[in-house]
């Protein structure tokens, strides 16, 4: 166990040397498992390792669900979604605010992803805000903040690599996310009616509203039945959430051709874009692999759980304080490598665990309520500063707003997030209700 102490000490200096997280686990990972085993099983190991990963029938979903949302993103929806939104809360005070929100959550239903949400919408519905007189810091508080609904809300990368990690089913790990998701997205609402509220400057009322086109309403209209096609093709046994994945990216293409969005090089940026992120995924993957096989060997989960076990506290405030690390760790690093780092350190104890609650009495169950506990921190995490990447996000497409900017906006979302977090761990069935009822 002190073993996996001293790499993850090494692996942090390294992180904090600016070195690529990827690179920085692989390396540490593949020297610890040599130290304690030998270079020629080392090698062999992080062969064995790239060659599984590469292999992956499962983790195909990952590029499927990529090329979705960069298809949608390159094909005007978003667009759609925030006008259908606008016409909906734009007139309350804060409404076009709302709306962008609202959108988010929307757009995240079908691309899956937080970062792919944040800098389409900070395109569509920015420069409204800004014609309509609203400041910076609100404007790109809840782009940013709506963003991080994408690795909530199903079809989930980050659920998707979670479920994969625990051999959790991928199925009710969406079916979970829903109600949290759409939690978020009211709590929100509420924190941009509450802002408003404090500093009316803040959004001067929009009285006059775009009308909607023909195509604007097509593309809503398709972004809800290519939703409805993938989680009731899941949930109807049609197809396995892995095959979901290249349905939902084939029905993307025919909507997205049909509506006339999508051009011949914006298919091709598309799949450019997409093979980029999944090779810098992939990357970040089997680096967090050749870390965990080290820290594995070195008993560390296991070493943990028994401590875990032997203090014989409550089991909500050991949940309270892997919380308080994710919180923590969010303030230096992305949400991809801190899944990947933790979750295989962490999951092990929800087999040890005692919540006394009945819901939590099942293994799966507690698994899959710690899911939706780990993406909330996560999500918090994207607008935390430093490093905040959907922060960063907005700052590349927003190059004329400050950092300091975006982070005064994203102020109340993040207070709202601390309180749905505390309403999940608190009321687990707001996680599993859903699942139960399926």
């Amino acid at each position: 166990m002190l073993e996996s102490l001293l790499g993850f000490a090494v692996l942090l200096t390294l992180i904090f040397l600016r070195v690529p997280i990827a690179f920085a686990m692989a390396l540490v990972g593949m020297t610890g498992f040599a130290l304690m085993r030998g270079w020629p099983a080392s090698w062999s190991m992080v062969g064995q390792v790239a060659f599984d990963s590469g292999l992956s029938y499962t983790l195909s979903v990952v590029p499927l669900f990529i090329l979705m949302g960069n298809l949608l993103s390159l094909s005007g929806i978003a667009h759609g979604l925030f006008a259908a939104a606008d016409r909906l809360l734009g007139r309350a005070p804060g409404g076009l605010a709302m709306a962008s929100v609202l959108a988010c959550g929307g757009f995240s239903a079908v691309s899956g992803s937080s970062l792919a949400t944040a800098a389409t919408m900070s395109k569509v519905a920015m420069p409204s805000m800004r014609r309509y007189g609203y400041a910076d810091s609100l404007a790109a508080g809840s782009i940013a903040a709506g963003g991080t609904l994408g690795i909530l809300i199903p079809p989930s990368v980050i659920l998707i690599i979670y479920g994969l990690l625990t051999e959790s089913n991928i199925g009710k790990l969406f079916i979970a996310g829903i109600l949290p998701g759409l939690l978020g997205i009211l709590l929100y609402i509420l924190a941009v009616w509450a802002t408003v509220r404090l500093k009316p400057a803040l959004a001067p009322r929009a009285t006059e509203r775009e009308a909607m086109s023909r195509r604007e309403r097509m593309g809503v209209l398709g972004m809800l039945a290519l939703f409805a096609f993938i989680m009731g093709g899941i949930y109807g046994g049609f197809f396995t959430p892995t095959e979901a994945a290249g349905m939902g990216a084939g029905a993307a293409l025919l909507l997205c051709f049909g509506l006339g969005g999508l051009t011949r090089k914006g298919l091709f940026k598309a799949v450019l874009e997409s093979a980029r992120t999944t090779a810098m995924i992939f990357a970040i993957i089997i680096g967090a692999e050749i870390f965990t096989n080290f820290i594995n060997f070195a008993g560390l989960p296991d070493g943990l759980a028994a401590w875990i076990a032997g203090l014989d506290v409550n089991a909500f405030l050991v949940i309270a304080a892997i919380i308080v690390i994710y919180l923590i760790l969010g303030c230096v690093l992305e949400s991809l490598s801190m899944i990947l780092l933790t979750v295989p350190i962490f999951y092990p104890l929800m087999y040890e665990l005692d919540f006394g609650i009945a819901m939590l009495a099942d293994p799966e169950a507690a698994l899959i309520w710690f899911a939706i506990i780990v993406v909330v921190v996560t999500e918090i995490s994207l607008i935390t500063p430093p490093v905040g990447l959907n922060v960063f996000v907005l700052r590349a497409v927003l190059r004329d707003v400050p950092l300091k900017t975006v982070f005064t906006g994203v102020t109340p979302f993040w207070m709202v997030d601390i309180l749905r977090l505390a309403l999940i761990v608190a009321i687990p069935g707001l996680s599993l209700w859903l699942v139960g009822a399926m």
